[in-house]
């Protein structure tokens, strides 16, 4: 077993349902999966770009990723509906812990200047989105390798019902939010 899946079964669950007073252990907010997008905008000039984009998100998922296409032609951009613009992968059970486990541990400690994450990034429905500006945070890309640098989107899907429900989830699992200062 994961150890971050162990750390949500022993301790983070327990710890949830006493706080929120759950009665039956369905209602224990947990996360069901994990979305990575890459969005590389320079991909319809060079389609080199979105070749990175699709071999990083390939290393640092373990999953191979989806090519998404543009939905809307925008002059302004040099963008054709259909163009290839960035890549996603959907993760979900031990892959999704695993990934959240490096997340947590080693790729934002990496972060130069690092003082934690945003607690503002949730949704109502508890859900929370994380902006990456470069993939070379991730031990799985080599820093040679990061020469065509591009960011990321992290969106955590809960279970939650509420924004509290949400933090206080992520938070036992050891989410290093930035603390306020009111």
């Amino acid at each position: 077993m994961n150890r971050l899946r162990q750390k949500y079964t022993e301790t983070v669950a327990p710890a949830l349902q006493q706080q929120f007073g759950y009665t039956n252990v369905h209602q224990i907010p947990a996360v069901s999966k994990v979305v990575i997008n890459a969005g590389v905008g320079r991909a319809t000039a060079d389609a080199k770009h979105l070749e990175t984009a699709v071999a990083s998100l390939r290393k640092i998922s373990g999953q191979t990723p989806i090519q998404t296409v543009a939905k809307h032609s925008i002059a302004a951009f040099k963008l054709r509906e259909g163009n290839k613009i960035g890549s996603s992968v959907t993760l979900r059970g031990e892959r999704m812990y695993e990934f959240l486990d490096r997340l947590v541990a080693v790729a934002l400690p990496r972060i130069r200047d690092f003082r934690g994450i945003s607690p503002e990034a949730f949704d109502p429905q508890g859900n929370f989105s994380l902006g990456i500006k470069e993939q070379g945070i991730f031990p799985e890309i080599p820093y040679e390798e990061a020469t065509n640098t591009h960011g990321l989107q992290i969106n955590i899907i809960t279970t939650a019902k509420t924004k509290a429900e949400g933090r206080k989830l992520l938070e036992l699992m050891g989410f290093p939010f930035k603390r306020s200062t009111s």
